[in-house]
């Protein structure tokens, strides 16, 4: 692997001096400085891209894709500043049969790597469910496993305050039954993220998500039956 990919300790200075001044004529006047960190963050991008596509399939071509824009959609927000203060971005995964997504945010102080469901739509959250409820314990075996726990603590997401409509408030299983997102999530600190080494270790939290996605990709391919509907 190219340890030399490193995440300079400019590129996270210069989000934190962008915070400060979050108006357009600073950042056109850093428009230069902006480019040269965006370009050190397109080449890790591209580089985790180019590892994670030995162990799993992308739709996602390259870093400079995967990377988010730096500005935001303030049209409904109340919040009118003009730019994130984080670098960000996602790898998709191809095909119908592979399902979840990979996300990378580093910024100062608050640098994590996740995957998962952020939105699922009402046919398979109620497939999720309906698996929960049918096995919990195939899915309890992921989340109890000692590189999960030791990866990213517990499942992450949204959850409904009481149960689901058709499932039983005493269900077994009722925990899993009421989310509504599930995300993973790997928290690293600023000398993590900044070390020779981040390119290898955040490959690893992404392959570590494999099992929970594979689960789930399997569940959302097939009916209740475990048939396939692709």
């Amino acid at each position: 692997m190219e340890n030399q990919i490193i995440i300079p300790k400019s590129a996270l200075d210069f989000l934190q001096l962008l915070k400060e001044n979050n108006n357009k004529p600073w950042f056109e006047a850093n428009k230069p400085k902006y480019l040269t960190e965006l370009n050190h963050i397109e080449s890790f991008a591209d580089a985790l891209l180019q590892e994670l596509s030995k162990t799993d399939v992308l739709e996602t071509t390259s870093g400079k894709k995967s990377v988010y824009r730096i500005y935001r959609d303030i049209r409904f927000s109340k919040d009118k500043t003009p730019f994130k203060t984080f670098w960000g971005g996602s790898y998709t995964r191809a095909t119908a049969a592979r399902r979840g997504g990979y996300y990378f945010h580093l910024e100062k102080g608050n640098s994590f790597f996740a995957g998962g469901f952020w939105g699922p739509n009402a046919a398979d959250l109620k497939r999720i469910r309906t698996e929960f409820a049918q096995d919990p314990e195939t899915f309890q075996k992921i989340l109890n496993s000692k590189s999960f726990v030791s990866n990213f603590g517990t499942l992450q997401g949204e959850q409904l305050k009481t149960k689901p409509k058709g499932f039983d408030v005493d269900h077994p299983a009722i925990d899993l039954l009421r989310f509504k997102q599930f995300l993973v999530i790997k928290h690293f600190t600023d000398d993590e993220v900044l070390s020779p080494v981040f390119l290898e270790e955040a490959l690893e939290a992404f392959k570590n998500m494999r099992p929970f996605f594979d689960y789930m990709s399997e569940v959302l391919t097939t009916d209740n039956n475990g048939a396939s509907v692709l």
